[in-house]
Formats: C-alpha cells, structure tokens, sequence
C-alpha cells in the first residue's frame, strides 16, 4: 500500500463526520480525482479482504462505518440498557419531510392528521431537520427539509438514494378499497389525507440501529441502512 493509500486510511479512521474528496486532496496533496480513485481501491479491498468494517460514500464524503454483516454483534454491544430512539410519531414525520420537502409545518401536520409543533422541535434539536427557506404564499412560514446528518444517519449519500415512495404506496385497487373504507357510504365526504407515511415509516424505523463503537455514550439515533451501523457524534 502506498504512503498516501495509508495516510488517506489514517484520516478517515479519526475522522467524526464523512471527508469530501477535496478535504482530503488538500490534505494529501493530490487531485480530487486520485483520491476518489484512492477511496475506491481502498473500498475494493475492504469488501475483497472480508474485514468488519467496509468504506462508503456518505453525504458526499467518505468514512469507514462496519460491516453490514456484522451489525447484530455491534447492536447486542451498544444496544445493553438503553432505549434511546426516535418515536413512531417522529418518525413518521420524518419520513414526511424526508419526502414532501421542502414542505410546511401546516403541510406536514395536515398529512399527519396531527398537530407536529413538538414532534418538528425535536427532530430540529436532533439535527435531522432544518429550515430550508421561507414559503411565498400568506404568512411566509418557513419550509423544512432534511439535512446532511440525515443523510449520514441513514448512510446515504445524497436524497436520490432514497428508496422510491412507490415502493411503500398500496396497489391502486388497495388504495381505492382503503379509500372507500374511510369515506364510509357518503361519497360527499372529504377524503382523509393518504396514508403514505405510515407506509415509509416502517423503512425509517429501520435506521433505528447504533452508531459505531466509537461513541455509544453520545448517539442520538441509532442509525442503518441495509443493516450498516455508522459513526455518529
């Protein structure tokens, strides 16, 4: 392995948050386009070498998180006599926000059916959600949208790499009977708002896992995705 392949291994195994590309050129003195090459070899020969922790591309950088495999053992670790996750109703409208942004507070709670004034508290404390801009219309409330820590808790890379909101929705037949259902006999009747977040929610309930071993004492939401358990502060 060459100095700068052990150097680029070196930052990104003290690193807290995913490294961009460009962090790291300046750092080790190269093109963008070596270290992204750099990065790749190094990813090639985790997964070719089978060692518990693999290196991703992740909110637009990259950073060593364990092994998808593995996260049983590293769940049972962080996991012993704590309960610290986001609850359904958080979720669900993360998964709202995730999805609809950049949307409203009145939007978000009119599809939740709910008032999300804490629920939104919340995951702004946390860091998942953020105001995004201000909404022309009347009052100019203030838009939401999800932020790069969102990205890094799931172990994303950008919002494209969602998985399709079609993937969670009922077959229409489904919706038109569930749809049928709510309105009762009346067809004059407003329909409920769709149901759709519940549907994602179950995909968002799966990031509940931990954080790597670096850091339980400090996670905030236990975080996966395909069963990958990340670094987190």
């Amino acid at each position: 392995m060459s100095e700068a392949a052990r150097a680029l291994e070196a930052i990104l195994l003290v690193a807290q948050e995913p490294v961009e590309a460009a962090a790291l050129a300046q750092l080790l003195e190269l093109p963008p386009d070596g270290v992204e090459a750099l990065c790749a070899e190094l990813a090639d020969r985790c997964e070719a070498e089978g060692r518990g922790m693999v290196l991703a591309r992740v909110a637009g950088g990259w950073r060593f998180q364990t092994a998808p495999d593995l996260s049983p053992y590293v769940e049972r670790f962080l996991l012993e006599g704590t309960s610290a996750r986001l609850s359904a109703a958080a979720l669900e409208t993360l998964a709202i926000v995730a999805y609809k942004q950049p949307i409203t507070r009145g939007q978000v709670g009119a599809i939740r059916g709910v008032n999300v004034d804490a629920v939104l508290r919340t995951l702004t404390a946390k860091g998942y959600v953020a105001e995004v801009g201000r909404d022309p219309g009347p009052g100019t409330p203030a838009l939401y949208g999800t932020t790069r820590r969102f990205l890094e808790a799931l172990g994303l890379d950008r919002l494209e790499d969602l998985p399709p909101i079609v993937d969670f929705v009922p077959p229409a037949e489904v919706a038109e009977a569930l749809e049928a259902g709510l309105l009762g006999p009346s067809r004059d009747a407003t329909p409920a708002p769709a149901d759709w977040a519940s549907a994602v929610r179950h995909e968002l309930r799966r990031a509940q896992r931990p954080v790597s071993a670096a850091l339980p004492s400090r996670r905030d939401v236990a975080t996966a995705t395909g069963g990958a358990v990340t670094r987190s502060d």
